[in-house]
């Protein structure tokens, strides 16, 4: 696991032939090993962009971000970081300098990167190279970007879901999404920290915490659930520690966090974004999503990412399904808006919100009625009553009722027992094969694996690893309750739920509108398999954690989703809303495990 201090850092950039004081300001030129002094020495006088400045605490002003070579990089967009670097004002290998910068600066806090990739330096140098000889692959040229730790990178990083078990182990090759991240000339900065194994080991644990990773933390508020999986991706994002991160979903694993970081979460349909080199949970549910601080940047990474691959049999149901020239070309304008039409499913979901979401994502629905657009309330799923927990997210809510025949936990852990083994067979320089090694080795190490439950094991897993055990149990065998199970939540999701809400009695809606903070409204399009993009909306006084508004739709209606989400953004920022920055609240604070309010 790195932990890069400022130092070290420096040290780094100083052996690659490349550093800079706080401010960017150097007056050398040590590329051509010209003697020089530095303006002001990082070394010497880090203050105040390395430590806190305390009388900021409770604002964004608490960790401010350096200037970059001049400009401004604290949300920054991908256009505008293009245009930098096409004007000459920035490099890649500036850019991630700076960057690197940001993770001396705030991530000691918040815990987002689990691991620096060592060679982002040099493929840096290599695409400013393709640039100046007039080489630019597209919109992501040059941009830094990390993947979370359980997504397969065929280079110096390691490949773990936060787990010491998997260390030192090889993959094969490149995930496809990460293989198509590189063609697009986008920059591995490194790993994000998670939930380990993303949230299957257990059901009651500290979210975002691994053995490997530790605790990764939301710089909204450090001592709250900061939405998981795909934490530290999200984190990372929102922290500006990078422009963009991709996260992975079997059941709200994007939509989740990217609503408790502030962020724009892009989750597609099954089957649009291979998992070929993802450690798996549920071959029926797993995606992989992205997240960027605005729908544009979101959608350039979910452009390059999506696509048939050979080695995920799911992905060829897309063909003919996707647009020619990819999905950003639908972004749009709030005077779209004039011609929509969405639906507000009341008592399916909203009716779970709670008063202070309400509040809020009413008033922005009132502004988004004030665009023009046609909203419909009671717009419901018709089975919601049977589908859709009371009590809020549970994914097996169909033992609950008393029906694991109608449980998504069913076939979840049947999957995950078949998926892991076949992950598991690829990989090299490791013993682990098997759900059956892994459970052996959380006991043989409980002391930081956590695999008894607590006060035998560790607190961040209070109970311990109930959900590799429960899948161990069930020893993947697909038998007459898992098909059951599997038809039940499918159809009463897909053309039973979603879909019939979307048809609305014959006057067709465009989306849904949903607050995502509501955990059963991620849970119900995981179970169909269907996308979701959910958006900046708002902010918890009391807390300071953020909330969002978040479009569904059927399957492979992502062109539709994001048109509309580019829509809704660009109202909210004619009118002063959308994303707000971290406020840092509970820096100091190390609490494990995080408080789930």
């Amino acid at each position: 696991m790195v932990r890069p201090s400022l130092a070290g850092l420096t040290i780094l950039l100083f052996a690659l032939g490349k550093t800079s004081s706080a401010q960017n300001d150097s007056i050398c030129d040590v590329q051509q090993n010209s003697s020089c002094t530095l303006s002001i020495d990082p070394l010497q006088d880090p203050y105040p962009y390395y430590f806190p400045l305390v009388e900021n605490a409770g604002t964004p002003g608490l960790f401010p971000m350096p200037p970059c070579h001049g400009i401004t990089l604290e949300e920054a967009t991908i256009d505008q970081l293009q245009g930098y670097m096409t004007h000459g004002t920035l490099t890649a290998t500036r850019l991630l300098q700076c960057y690197l910068k940001r993770i001396s600066q705030v991530d000691e806090y918040i815990n987002s990167v689990i691991e620096l990739n060592p060679d982002a330096m040099d493929i840096a140098e290599a695409l400013d190279t393709e640039r100046a000889n007039g080489d630019v692959r597209g919109p992501l040229h040059g941009i830094p970007f990390i993947v979370k730790d359980n997504i397969a990178t065929k280079d110096n990083l390691e490949t773990t879901a936060g787990s010491w078990m998997l260390l030192g182990s090889v993959v094969p090759r490149d995930a496809f999404v990460v293989a198509n991240l590189r063609q697009a000339g986008a920059v591995l900065l490194g790993k994000a920290t998670l939930s380990e194994w993303a949230d299957m080991r257990s059901n009651n644990y500290s979210e975002g915490y691994s053995a490997r990773g530790g605790q990764a933390r939301s710089p909204y508020n450090l001592t709250l659930n900061p939405g998981g999986s795909s934490s530290g991706s999200a984190a990372a994002v929102a922290a500006n520690v990078v422009t963009f991160a991709l996260g992975t979903e079997t059941d709200g694993s994007v939509i989740n966090p990217a609503e408790r970081n502030a962020l724009v979460g892009i989750k597609p349909t099954v089957g649009l974004t291979s998992r070929a080199g993802v450690i798996p949970e549920s071959i029926h549910q797993d995606t992989v999503g992205t997240f960027g601080k605005t729908v544009r940047d979101a959608a350039y990474a979910f452009d390059a990412i999506y696509g048939i691959d050979a080695r995920d049999n799911y992905t060829s149901a897309q063909a003919e399904k996707t647009p020619s020239g990819g999905y950003v070309q639908y972004l749009t304008s709030k005077t779209a808006l004039q011609n929509a039409t969405f639906g507000i499913p009341w008592d399916s979901f909203w009716v779970y919100a709670d008063a202070a979401q309400q509040a809020e994502l009413l008033s922005l629905l009132s502004l988004i009625s004030s665009a023009g657009a046609t909203i419909i309330n009671n717009t419901e799923l018709p089975n919601h009553e049977t589908i859709v927990s009371p009590d809020g997210w549970n994914w097996d809510y169909g033992t609950t009722r008393g029906y694991p025949n109608e449980s998504e936990y069913t076939v979840v852990k049947a999957d995950f027992y078949n998926n892991i083994a076949s992950y598991l067979s690829e990989l090299e320089n490791t013993s682990i094969r098997s759900l059956e090694d892994i459970v052996a080795y959380n006991y043989a190490n409980d002391g930081t694996e956590g695999g008894n439950p607590w006060p035998l094991g560790i607190p961040a897993f209070y109970s311990g690893q109930d959900g590799f055990l429960a899948s161990l149990e069930w020893k993947g065998v697909m038998n007459e309750t898992y098909y059951q199970a599997l038809e039940f939540c499918q159809r009463s999701t897909r053309e039973e739920g979603i879909d019939a809400a979307l048809a609305n009695g014959g006057k067709r809606l465009d989306v849904l509108l949903v607050p995502p903070d509501v955990g059963q409204t991620y849970q119900i399009a995981a179970q169909a398999g269907y996308p979701m993009v959910t958006l900046p909306a708002g902010v918890h006084e009391d807390t300071g954690m953020p909330f969002g508004l978040a479009l569904m739709g059927t399957a492979w209606s992502e062109a539709g989703l994001l048109k509309w989400a580019s829509a809704i953004e660009d109202l909210q920022l004619g009118n002063g809303g959308g994303r707000t920055l971290p406020r840092w609240y509970g820096y100091l604070e190390k609490n494990v495990p995080v408080r789930n309010l």
